[in-house]
């Protein structure tokens, strides 16, 4: 993943314990729907299986029709597109307001097993609430009136895509700043957080880590 330094120099990665991949349970008698959070050092996803994603609500889940998990970011437009952004880009979306997009992926196994090198910590929510993070992604789109929105172009790695996105990136609405609105739009008990550590610090307390960053 690309590295937004910039924003988070000085902040160390932090290591965990692994423990099981957690299975879907019952809270308060709620069925519920396992989600993923994962980091990519200095960015954070969010992965779904899409099988639980409710039929019509998010349009774009069905560009991959082959994965049985989605893994959904966000970032600046030009600098998370770029292959090789430079300092020019870098400093464009440190300092400037500027368009965004959604990048997603689309894979068959497990998260541990797609992002080997990713500390990974699973959450579980009730449908109602899984619901609510998928209108959340839908609701993301620069849509202009178009169902589903057309994809700008290929992704980073595996089969992935960028779209269009509706809201600006800067340095105070980061992708850790985003990720963590999806989740507290899932009824999760999350603060914004500008960097990935104070993100996924919160998300340790509320799930289980699946798999740590691993030890250099």
């Amino acid at each position: 993943m690309k590295n937004y330094a910039l924003f988070y120099i000085g902040m160390g990665l932090l290591t965990a314990c692994v423990t099981p991949m957690a299975e879907p349970t019952t809270r308060e008698g709620a069925l519920t729907v396992p989600v993923f959070l994962v980091s990519h050092g200095w960015h954070t996803g969010i992965v779904i299986r899409r099988a639980d994603i409710p039929a019509r609500l998010w349009p774009e889940a069905s560009d991959f029709p082959q994965a049985e998990y989605l893994e959904v970011g966000w970032g600046d437009r030009a600098y998370y597109q770029a292959r090789n952004p430079g300092l020019w880009l870098t400093l464009k979306a440190a300092l400037v307001p500027t368009p965004s997009v959604l990048h997603m992926v689309g894979f068959r196994d497990q998260p541990t097993a797609h992002f080997p090198a990713s500390e990974i910590v699973a959450l579980t929510l009730t449908r109602h609430d899984f619901e609510r993070l998928a209108k959340y992604f839908h609701d993301a789109h620069a849509r202009e009136g178009t169902q589903p929105v057309a994809p700008l172009g290929p992704g980073l790695y595996g089969d992935s895509r960028f779209y269009p996105a509706r809201e600006t990136f800067h340095v105070f609405n980061t992708c850790n700043v985003w990720t963590a609105r999806a989740l507290r739009a899932a009824g999760l008990p999350v603060r914004d957080s500008i960097t990935t550590e104070g993100l996924m610090a919160q998300a340790r307390r509320l799930g289980r880590v699946v798999q740590a960053v691993p030890a250099e």
